[in-house]
Parts: C-alpha cells; structure tokens; sequence
C-alpha cells in the first residue's frame, strides 16, 4: 500500500472528504526512536491526522500540530507541508513510567492542549489553541474545526505500529450546491461502522466502496506522502542564536564547539568557535558551511 491522501466527495452535496495511509513515511518517523509501542500508535494517529489537516485547510506552508500534555507524554508533535513531507516527534516526560501498549490517549498525555500551528511562505502565521477535553486524539481535532474553523468535521484515526490511517469528513457552510439535507448525518453515520483493520488494511478506494457503495462519490487522484525533514544548517543556527550570545559564548568557552542534532531526523551540526562569532556578528547571513 503507498503512502498517500485522496480527496472525495459527494456529489450534489456540501460533504467532502479525505483519506490517509501511511506505511514507509510512518516507518522512517519510528525508526529514528525507540518509543514504547502505545506511543508509536499516537503518533501514527498524530501523523494521519496532520496529513489529512494540511490536505484540507489548504496551506501554502507548513502545519504543525503539537500535543503539549501533563502526563507520560510531556510533547507529541507532527509537521506537514503541501509537498506531502511529514515528520514527527514524541518526547515522555522525565522519571515518568513507561505506558504499557494499551495505554489511552488520555493516560498518554493527561490533562493539558493542542496547538495547531499555520505558517505559510507569504502572509501571517496562525495560531490556534484548544484544550485537550475529549478522550481521543480525533475528538480534540474535531474541537478545534469547531471552535476556530466553525466547520462540522469529524476524524477517524488508526495506528497498529506498522500502518496509520486517518478518515476525515467536513460539511461545507454553502448549502446552496446541497441538495440532499441528509447528506452529512448518513456519510458520518456510514463512516462510523469503519474498524480500525479496514482503514489500516485495506486500499483507499476499497474502504470508500464498502462505506459509501450506495452513494455517488468523486474519488479525485491521490497524493503522494513521504518522511522528510526540514531541518537545515541556516535553520539549526538560527535556533541556536535564540540562547543569546552570552550563553553561546559559554558553552564555547567550556566545549570548545558547539555540537546539536535534529530531534526529528537525527542529522548532526557542528558549529566552531569561528562559525559561531560569525552568526553573532551577522544572524541574517547565511549559516557556515563546512567544506
């Protein structure tokens, strides 16, 4: 099965959807950690479901979705772009007990919030925020479209360790193109008999035919996802002019240099003495590379 999003929707109505499978993206993100298995299945939740948020709101940037909880999980963070790259991130809170593999979302991460994070390459950034009052990871999501987007849509969300997959269903606010009022309490009530196998094992078009074979659906050509990160030089040295200068100048004065890797992909930076006084005399420049 590939790693892929396919949109659909209803036709004559104000109904549409998306479906996600991961399988090499969701593998890449677990093998550069060694999480507890109930927490690879958030994260592949988390995965499915950053993919199907980008997919819809339709940004021209980067979405982050980040889980700051008070339990076990202290983070869970995942990051799409219209590229179809994703990366993801889990970090368990110090001197915390590891949960077992059937630990819940809410044993996971306790009490606490999501942030749901747009950047786009021109315009503003958005943040939205919203409290983690629902038992589920789709649930919260759901809170969300609710209360910042004003848009019905519900999320359906699977991970076993090896698969992730993710449903997703909106009502649009015209209701001038609907012409069946019913649309959207039956696709969601249909959606509901889905299991967690089916959306895990079997081809998108297979599980849309099993739900929907009685309704008329535009299936519309799937799009490719892939692990990729973004992580960079320029990027890793901008996060490290954010301790000041003072405190560069420390770590220096005891290391000698100043070594860091990306927490998403691994991918290791040395900075010398000399690239440092370099940012810090000019933090627009560009990074320097090592030859």
């Amino acid at each position: 099965m590939s790693d892929q999003i396919q949109r659909f929707m209803f036709d004559h109505t104000n109904v549409r959807g998306e479906i996600v499978t991961l399988s090499t993206a969701y593998h890449e993100v677990l093998s550069r950690h060694a999480y507890p298995p109930a927490v690879n299945e958030l994260l592949g939740e988390l995965l499915a479901a950053v993919a199907l948020l980008t997919d819809t709101v339709k940004l021209d940037g980067t979405l982050s979705v980040e889980v700051r909880g008070q339990g076990v999980l202290s983070l869970l963070m995942a990051e799409s772009n219209p590229g179809g790259e994703l990366r993801a991130i889990a970090r368990i809170a110090e001197d915390s007990h590891l949960p077992s593999e059937r630990a819940s979302f809410r044993e996971l991460v306790g009490e606490g919030q999501i942030v749901i994070t747009l950047d786009p390459k021109e315009g503003n950034r958005y943040q939205g925020i919203v409290a983690l009052d629902h038992d589920t990871l789709g649930g919260c999501l759901e809170a969300y479209f609710s209360q910042s987007e004003q848009l019905p849509t519900r999320l359906w969300l699977s991970a076993d360790g090896e698969r992730a997959g993710g449903l997703l269903l909106q009502r649009l606010p015209d209701e001038s193109q609907n012409q069946d009022i019913d649309a959207w309490e039956r696709s969601v009530h249909l959606a509901d008999t889905i299991k967690p196998e089916e959306l895990l094992g079997l081809e998108q078009r297979e599980v849309l035919h099993r739900l929907y074979h009685e309704e008329t659906v535009r299936v519309f050509d799937p799009k490719a996802l892939r692990f990729g990160c973004t992580c960079s030089r320029e990027r890793m040295a901008g996060a490290l002019l954010t301790l000041g200068a003072d405190e560069l100048r420390d770590i220096l004065q005891e290391q000698g240099a100043i070594d860091t890797q990306c927490h998403f992909c691994h991918t290791k930076y040395h900075y010398t003495a000399v690239d440092i006084e370099a940012m810090l005399d000019d933090p627009d420049a560009p990074a320097p590379v090592i030859h």
